[in-house]
């Protein structure tokens, strides 16, 4: 599963943060980054439903 965040998208809401149950985001310089250690993401796709600007698209690899 890969999760990509577009930068050029992303305001740094921070809904994301929220909404994913791994804890697998951070707000870093105003944008959102993806951090999925050791495989903890759980294929939810809260983090791309949930995105108010479309900036985050989860697929599978």
């Amino acid at each position: 599963m890969a999760v990509k965040v577009d930068a050029s998208k992303c305001t740094g809401c921070g809904l994301c943060a929220q909404v994913c149950p791994s804890e697998l985001f951070k707000i870093e310089a105003g944008k959102s980054r993806f951090e999925d250690r050791r495989g903890y993401c759980q294929k939810c796709r809260a983090c791309e439903l949930n995105c108010p600007q479309s900036a985050i698209k989860v697929a599978d690899d």
